[in-house]
């Protein structure tokens, strides 16, 4: 594979908005002259971490994770070096050129593991366009295209879900990718076929759901049986099936249907989220296009940290049944401790007749009643007293207790004294209760927990900090020419500055630290702040760089600079000769030396001291 050039990553540096890119996963406010939000990387009620569009850095005061946009896009979306400047190129529209030669920065082991990424994305746009084209245009699709109108899905949603039919025939999906050149070995890992038995599809007889990551890159499938289809030995087959997680899909970090679901969600700040696949699509065809699902497993802390990203708000959309209410308390609490308010569709149906769940209210109703139904929520809280009253007898003393200590795992995870306090008189006047004892119940429930929390280990912090970094004048010039350089200002200075000032003229090891940084990163023809930051060693330097270094204080214009590099130097040598002058003087006084020598001393001396108040006041 031919490595991505040089002119092209500088260019895809020089082009990208950092605001807009970490947008797509963190909402950012400007504080202070920095752009603030929550870090993704770890759960945090007050916004910790930042952005520098300038320099194209982040960092996050809580955790400590720090680095470039670049490095951010990989670690959200655990992609390659490769595959991020490809994403971002086609984003901004940088045309790609390749280097003529095999030498590059990207390892073979990067090489081959982007190379498989490729290969899956493209393996699985193709059977998402193989098994719609069953649907649409073969016999056998048929009791599957019927089975889709009868539950009242149109045409449009067809196409806009890519919904397709896995054929019933168990050898021929196997054998139809060997033909295309597919080996065994790529497709026994491909997520397709059974782990136990070579060949095997995991999906025959199946309405087929293709899953899309936020860039609308099919990942994964889900497969619903049709009726009177047997499961591969013949016995009842599962209702759904999902694919397996593989290097391109991960299910507790994606959503179905969030790639079609992010521009409603980004203009409402609100996000649907509904248990099954024909719901979302049910609830689509009514409008509500800010809709998604989880994957066939209960909604995670994950799935809700990717939708806090653009959302402040989840609508949860479960079935009536006890177990959709169930999964309703799981997901209000999920949503309140990763920072998004919630709400429930009121359990019900038309005119009073109990309905289960969207899809069925489209199929026995339309979309105009499912428009209406959606509107029928209660707050999460609200919602919570009300599962509380049904769960327990809240006439005696011990069904008090339990209902009000059901509540306690919401109250704790809210991020707002006042919103806690509300909460609290609520739930007293529902239960016929007093607050005191809510809040004493609720004090032991808390303490009880950190009491079994205290016996287990504490996660460790991955980024130690074994010193601290203090911004001497060194390190001050050196924190100035980095900031103004890799914020890509258009004249660079350490080109003008490396003639001032010599490695061995610089005393402060981080200042040497960054100058030798720089150096390389000048000497390789380097301008992005990826390679600037892999050339120092320290975490503690990198980590006060990304703290500090767009600040502001670190501003000073080109010409100030130079002169204050000089002057340092200069500074530094003299003050070296006082030294030197200093322990001569005491060496003659000592011994009783040559007097015409002291005197000599004595005169250059004054004259040092004379320079170096000028070059002090020079820095005023």
């Amino acid at each position: 594979m031919p490595l991505i050039a040089k002119s092209t990553i500088d260019e895809v540096s020089g082009r990208m908005d950092a605001l807009a890119v970490v947008g797509d996963y963190v909402r950012l406010e400007k504080r202070g002259g920095r752009w603030w939000g929550l870090c993704p990387f770890h759960q945090e009620k007050t916004g910790s971490f930042t952005v520098d569009p300038d320099r194209k850095t982040y960092y996050c005061f809580g955790c400590h994770k720090g680095g470039s946009v670049l490095s951010f896009v990989m670690e959200m979306d655990k992609l390659t070096f490769p595959e991020t400047i490809e994403i971002l190129a086609k984003r901004f529209g940088v045309e790609i050129a390749y280097e003529t030669s095999q030498t590059g920065q990207v390892s073979p082991g990067d090489e081959a593991k982007s190379r498989k990424k490729e290969e899956l994305f493209e393996l699985y746009r193709r059977m998402a366009g193989t098994f719609h084209h069953f649907l649409l245009e073969k016999s056998e699709g048929a009791p599957a295209k019927q089975y889709i109108i009868s539950r009242g899905l149109n045409n449009e949603m067809i196409e806009r879900f890519r919904l397709g039919y896995a054929p019933a025939d168990r050898r021929w999906l196997f054998s139809f990718l060997l033909q295309k050149g597919y080996s065994r070995d790529f497709l026994a890992v491909s997520g397709l076929f059974s782990s136990r038995h070579e060949g095997a599809p995991l999906f025959a007889g199946r309405l087929m759901f293709p899953i899309a990551d936020r860039q609308g890159r099919v990942v994964a499938f889900g497969g619903r049986i049709l009726e009177g289809a047997p499961g591969a030995d013949g016995r009842e087959a599962p209702k759904y099936i999902n694919s397996p997680e593989i290097d391109i899909y991960k299910k507790g970090e994606t959503l179905f249907a969030i790639d079609l679901a992010i521009p409603e969600i980004r203009l409402t700040k609100t996000v649907h989220i509904a248990e099954g696949y024909m719901d979302v699509i049910a609830l689509h065809q009514a409008g509500i296009s800010n809709s998604v699902a989880p994957l066939g497993t209960a909604f995670t802390d994950g799935q809700a940290r990717l939708l806090r990203r653009w959302a402040e708000k989840a609508v949860l959309v479960f079935d009536s049944d006890r177990a959709g209410q169930e999964a309703a308390v799981k997901g209000i609490l999920t949503c309140r401790r990763n920072g998004l308010s919630g709400a429930v569709v009121v359990p019900g149906g038309e005119n009073g007749a109990e309905t289960k769940d969207p899809a069925d209210i489209l199929k026995n109703f339309g979309p105009e009643a499912l428009q209406k139904r959606i509107k029928w929520v209660i707050n999460d809280f609200d919602f919570l007293i009300s599962r509380a009253k049904s769960l327990f007898d809240i006439n005696a003393s011990g069904g008090k207790a339990k209902a009000a200590a059901f509540l306690f795992p919401y109250l704790e995870a809210l991020d707002s004294e006042v919103s806690r306090d509300a909460c609290i008189e609520t739930a007293a006047a529902a239960f016929g209760t007093a607050r005191t004892a809510i809040e004493n119940d609720l004090r032991r429930f808390g303490s009880d927990r950190q009491g079994r929390s205290a016996g287990l280990a504490k996660e460790e912090n991955p980024r130690q900090h074994s010193g601290v970094i203090r911004l001497s004048d060194e390190l001050f010039l050196l924190m100035a020419v980095a900031a103004n350089d890799m914020a890509g200002a258009k004249e660079r200075l350490y080109p003008e500055f490396r003639k001032t000032l010599k490695i061995n003229e610089l005393e402060d090891p981080a200042a040497k630290e960054l100058f030798v940084a720089m150096e390389e990163c000048f000497v390789h023809d380097e301008t992005g702040v990826d390679q600037f930051l892999a050339r120092i060693s320290s975490q503690e330097l990198r980590d006060f760089y990304l703290q500090r270094g767009g600040s502001g204080e670190f501003t000073i214009n080109p010409g100030q600079l130079l002169a204050d590099c000089r002057n340092m130097t200069a500074g530094k040598k003299l003050k070296h000769r006082r030294d030197e002058i200093i322990a001569k003087l005491q060496d003659l006084k000592r011994n009783e030396g040559n007097t015409g020598e002291t005197e000599e001393l004595l005169a250059e001396k004054m004259e040092i001291d004379r320079e170096l108040l000028r070059l002090k006041e020079d820095k005023r």
